[in-house]
């Protein structure tokens, strides 16, 4: 197309190995094509900006100076890796990014061997590094043999303890890896806790770090009796001065802070430790997210997500909607709650804005923690606050509560204590992919003794959800809602507390009773108006509850009808489960009842718009329609009424 940047260099590149030969100024206006190039790619799909803008210099000096694929670079969080697929293959298909079919937004293992570890979530990165670098030294792939392991990991994802205990293993190790520490003082929202004050004193502490650097390679050169005694003099100077570095107590040998974006500085520091390195090495390299591309520089988020967007104003095409968003529904609910009640207090674990708990952060920010990319100690976090008569909401995509599960069992469960959960984008996210779809949070907090569990069926019964969480004072509980606009429903201007464990009667009926959790409701409304056409008048009901489940509603409606189907976006194991253990307990199926239950497919759904993800997974109107039909059975119900 016309409109796209003139990137003739690039235009050459088919493979990293098209790199090696290029001089320094050349590796620069490469750098400045790849950048130009990414944002053209991102303004027609959408998609994560501002990250991959930042290590543009760092992914053109690391395929430059190492040997990929046998050298295995390993991106945390993956949504850093768009540069790196255009140089790695890839570009024919990069604006099919994050589209039904296309390229993956993160890496994935099945697309290229470039892409040696799947990242979807953060903080694995250095895990898996070890992990490779081990089975280097054990002879795991003799052909083509293992090389060097680096993991690039953010700021932000440093914060996670997952980070810390791979650090840990691998300095104890002593194997040769790197670690690339990518600081831009940003990955979501603004870094939180004293890892990044503690970035920041290293930073502001740079000329003494290039002189330790130096001072590093000139030990290597002395002859050994001499090396000792050098070395003891560096640790003096490094205690007087800094104190050490964390990294270094660790076992890594640390060099830094480099300036990511100095292409001749940074393709000079990774030759040596290429060349030299004999143990693990951490390579701290300050990036700026967004670099190069003023709007997503001067976005509050550094441009972190985005739309489509007009490439020249940086302005986004977003569909106007009425209907406000789950996320901000919430966030205004909760917002209001701290008003009311000032033992109301907020969790969420580096996604602030994400979660809507950034709106409460405004208001009262002494009551918001954001602890960073750590669930696990979030949600012991919410426990302890609970425990000492505060009223927390754990704020957390579904996808990220995920890694908190054990705190949730032995922490909040067991203990019964009354953390509210407020689980985000629970269901299919569209262009994100499996590693960010909600699909196991149903079955994995539905098996907990004593939990309450709620999904609302639009935003106007997300209030009174929230409401009714903060009601409980006895019991963990869960509210669990999509992403993205809600339905578009009146909404109430005083929230009400729900009885626990009670759903609704939507429309009345005749034979077949649809029972739906969550906003399927509205593709199950749509499925009975489809149905009425064929002389067929369901009931239509609101679970509200998958636990405690609403016995009586169930029973009802299992008793007064011949078919019974129910409807979740959520796997097996979930809502429909727990239906079918009930009408088991109670003998129901013994009566004749037809029951079917419409869950997730028991397979990872790839990236594509949430209603493309729907149709594969069989779930809206037209897919409630022909299970009922097929329950039915309308050959014979045809040959009846003829």
């Amino acid at each position: 197309m016309s409109d796209r940047p003139d990137t003739p260099l690039l235009d050459r590149i088919a493979s990293p190995a098209d790199l090696k030969a290029l001089s320094i100024q050349d590796l620069r206006q490469l750098a400045d094509e790849l950048r130009a190039e990414t944002i053209s790619a991102v303004s027609e799909t959408g998609g994560h900006l501002g990250a991959g803008l930042g290590v543009v210099e760092l992914t053109v000096a690391l395929h430059h100076v190492f040997d990929t694929p046998r050298d295995r670079i390993i991106w945390d969080v993956g949504h850093q890796v768009y540069p790196h697929k255009i140089l790695t293959g890839r570009r024919d298909r990069i604006r099919t990014l994050r589209q039904k079919g296309g390229l993956s937004g993160f890496t994935k293992r099945s697309e290229s061997p470039y892409d040696p570890f799947g990242a979807g979530h953060s903080s694995t990165s250095i895990s898996a590094a070890l992990g490779f670098t081990m089975a280097r030294e054990l002879g795991g792939t003799p052909d083509p043999a293992l090389g060097d392991a680096i993991a690039v990991i953010g700021d932000g994802s440093m914060t996670a303890g997952m980070a810390f205990e791979a650090l840990n293993n691998a300095g104890d190790l002593n194997k040769r890896m790197f670690v690339i520490l990518n600081d831009n003082n940003m990955s979501i929202a603004p870094p939180v806790g004293a890892l990044s004050t503690y970035l920041s004193r290293l930073y502001e502490a740079e000329p003494f770090q290039e002189l330790k650097a130096a001072a590093k390679g000139a030990v290597s050169l002395l002859p050994p009796p001499f090396q000792e005694g050098a070395r003891r003099a560096k640790e003096m100077l490094k205690g007087m001065t800094v104190g050490g570095t964390m990294f270094e107590e660790l076992g890594f040998s640390y060099i830094g802070p480099l300036d990511g974006h100095d292409m001749e500085h940074l393709v000079g520091v990774l030759r040596q430790v290429h060349d030299r390195a004999t143990g693990p090495v951490l390579l701290h390299v300050i990036t700026k997210k967004g670099k190069g591309y003023a709007p997503a520089e001067n976005a509050d988020d550094r441009g972190h997500a985005t739309a489509k967007f007009d490439v020249l104003t940086g302005k986004q095409h977003k569909t106007p909607s009425n209907a406000p968003s789950y996320t901000n529904v919430f966030g205004r609910t909760l917002t209001d709650l701290a008003t009311q009640d000032d033992k109301v207090c907020a969790i969420t674990a580096a996604m602030p804005d994400g979660t809507g708990v950034g709106m409460m952060a405004e208001r009262y920010p002494s009551r918001t923690f954001d602890v960073g990319i750590a669930e696990q100690h979030a949600v012991t976090f919410a426990a302890g606050l609970a425990a000492g008569g505060m009223k927390p909401f754990c704020a957390l995509y579904s996808t990220f509560l995920q890694r908190g599960y054990d705190q949730v069992v032995h922490d909040v469960a067991i203990q019964r204590l009354p953390v509210r959960f407020m689980i985000d984008r629970a269901g299919l996210v569209g262009q994100d992919g499996a590693t960010h779809a909600g699909s196991f949070d149903l079955a994995y907090l539905g098996n907990l003794p004593g939990f309450v569990i709620m999904a609302p069926a639009d935003e106007a019964e997300l209030i009174h959800m929230v409401a009714t969480a903060h009601a409980i004072d006895d019991a963990p509980s869960a509210v669990r809602y999509p992403r993205g606009e809600g339905v578009g429903v009146d909404m109430p201007e005083t929230p009400r507390v729900l009885e626990i464990g009670k759903g609704r009667i939507i429309e009345e009926g005749r034979r077949v009773a649809i029972l739906s959790l969550g906003t399927r409701l509205e593709e199950a409304r749509k499925a009975s108006e489809k149905l009425a056409q064929r002389g067929i008048t369901p009931t239509l009901a609101d679970a509200r509850f998958m636990k405690p489940l609403d016995e009586d509603m169930i029973l009802g409606l299992a008793r007064d009808h011949e078919v019974l189907i129910t409807v979740e976006e959520g796997a097996v194991g979930g809502f429909g489960s727990h239906v079918a253990q009930l009408l088991a307990e109670h003998g129901v199926f013994d009566t004749g009842l037809k029951f079917r239950s419409m869950v997730l497919p028991d397979t990872f759904i790839d990236h594509a718009s949430p209603s493309e993800m729907r149709e594969v997974a069989k779930l809206t109107a037209s897919d409630i329609e022909t299970k009922v039909l097929e329950a039915l059975d309308v050959a014979a119900l045809g040959a009846k009424r003829a």
